[in-house]
Order: structure tokens, then sequence, then C-alpha cells
């Protein structure tokens, strides 16, 4: 009943704290390629799992170790593109038994881009490099997207509890984010989908590609082309959410002021979730962002996967 109040049990907690590519022993690399083996059984693979990666050289562990433990029958294959990394990110996929590519034009949109024009499988499930993926993530997603009518799925993520802290104030912004995403599902389901955490047919996503520039939603921006096409899906078990440290809310300046920003940004934007969104051309559009953002922004630069996106 409480389990939602505690960080989930499958974790390798091996991976919570590591910081420094040398604390990393050689056996976590072995166990990551035993796994990517068994899910790539040697077959054409029917999902991609395709995965941007920027400076990312410890924290993808945490990704590549969850994925290979995923349990499916399904033929699996793993790229990850390399968007120019300054650090040993390219060293650590040297030593993995992924399909890596370097993507050196700077942008989520753009790495996504190349992952998904190398990739082999019918389906493509995206991720990202500093997640944990539950054990039947893969299968769960791909059962959802192989549904007559779909295009595109996606799934739900939380954050982790630092060592020594209490999750039930994470659980609480969390509530808001669920009934915000509801109130979405109506009319712009696009907005829900995150990077993280989502999936869609390859060949309809080569059709409409992703954003070829940096800039921040570009896994809204391919939801909605993708929408237009057929039905966005959210796969609703707690065994597909993504788990992920609360980076981005420390960026912002904490949960509170995270939570502040979310609720003021919402409540100016609600009416607007109601309605149909206007055609737009997601590949020229700029982010529409509201007055009252300005209010709790940080004078900081944006980067890339800074949560949720504004699409224009």
């Amino acid at each position: 009943m409480f389990q939602h109040l505690r960080n989930p049990g499958w974790i390798d907690r091996r991976l919570y704290s590591q910081s420094r590519l040398e604390d990393i022993p050689s056996s976590l690399f072995e166990e990551i390629n035993d796994g990517l083996r068994r899910l790539r059984k040697d077959e054409v693979p029917l999902v991609s799992v395709v995965i941007p990666a920027l400076n990312e050289e410890v924290t993808i562990l945490r990704t590549l170790h969850s994925i290979s433990r995923n349990q499916t029958d399904i033929p699996v294959e793993v790229i990850v593109v390399n968007n120019n990394s300054t650090d040993r990110t390219q060293v650590v996929l040297d030593r993995l038994e992924v399909r890596s590519f370097l993507q050196i034009r700077p942008g989520w949109g753009p790495a996504r881009q190349m992952g998904q024009e190398m990739a082999r499988g019918k389906y493509i499930l995206m991720a990202d490099a500093d997640c944990f993926y539950p054990p039947r993530w893969i299968e769960l997603m791909t059962q959802e997207l192989q549904k007559e009518g779909v295009t595109c799925v996606y799934g739900g993520y939380s954050f982790l509890a630092e060592p020594g802290e209490r999750r039930w104030k994470y659980v609480l912004y969390e509530g808001l984010r669920k009934v915000i995403s509801r109130i979405r599902e109506y009319r712009r389901p696009w907005y829900n989908t995150v990077g993280m955490c989502m999936g869609y047919v390859r060949d309809l996503g080569l059709k409409v590609g992703f954003v070829n520039r940096k800039i921040r939603g570009e896994d809204g921006r391919m939801a909605y082309d993708l929408s237009q096409l057929g039905r966005i899906v959210k796969v609703r078990s707690r065994e597909v959410v993504v788990w992920t440290f609360p980076r981005t809310l420390q960026r912002d300046g904490g949960l509170l002021r995270s939570l502040l920003q979310r609720v003021v940004v919402e409540f100016t934007r609600f009416v607007k979730y109601f309605r149909r969104q206007p055609a737009h051309d997601t590949h020229t559009s700029p982010n529409t962002e509201l007055p009252t953002f300005s209010l709790f922004r940080r004078r900081r630069p944006l980067t890339q996967g800074d949560g949720d996106h504004f699409v224009g």
C-alpha cells in the first residue's frame, strides 16, 4: 500500500552513489554486457531502445544496467547516441555491447533523430541516460505499441529520494503532476510525453522526424506529429514508471520553488487544456513561454532535458 513512499527495491543500490568512473568495478560492465546479449538474442530486433547521452560517463551505467536486466522475450537492440560529449562517455560506450554513434549537432532532437535513423527495430523506445528502468518496461511499452491504431505511447516517472531523505515530499509533487496529466490527456496528450519514457512506430517517426535543432520539448513535438497519424496512449501500469534523481528540481532551486513555479504556470494555461491546439509546424515553431514563468526562472542557461516542455 505504501510502496510508492519508498525507493523501489529492484534498483541496484551500487549505482545510487557512484560519482567517479574509477570507482566502477569491471564486473559491472560484464553484468551489463551479459544482459545486453540476452536481450539481443542474436535476432533481428523488434525494438530499438534509443538513448542520447551528453556527458553521462557514470550515470549512463544506471540506464544500461537496468535496461539489461529487463525481462522480455522480445529481441532488443540498444543504441546510444553520443551528443558530442566532452567527458569519457565514449570510453564507457566502447566497453559495452551497444551500438553507439556520434552526433556533433547539439540537442536531444538531432541525437534522437540519428538514433532512429540507425535503428533496425520496428518500434522505438526512447530512454534517457540518467534513469533507472523497471524490469518489465520494454515488455509492457511494446505490448501497447503493437495495438491497432496506436502510434505513440508514454509512461510516467518518479523521483528517487536521496540517501537519508524521505520520499513523501516527492509523492506530493507527483500527485499534482498526475492530476494535470489526466486533464491534458483530453485534448493535448503530447504535453505528457517525455523522452525518458516514450515509444513510437519507427516508420512513422522517420516520416515526421525530430526537430533538428537544440530546443526544449523535442519529445512533445514528435508526439504531436505522431498524434496526427494515430492515437497517443498512456501505459498506466506502475511497472513502466521510470525513476530518476531530482536533478531537474535541484536546477530549478529545489522542490518548493519548482512546485510553486508549476502551480502558477499550470493555472495560467489551464483553460488551454480543454481546447484543440491549432495546427502548426513543430520543426519551425518557437516554444511558448508564459510571462509568469519568468518570475521563477533562475539565471542560468537552458540545458537539455530540463523538465516539462512548452510546445508552440
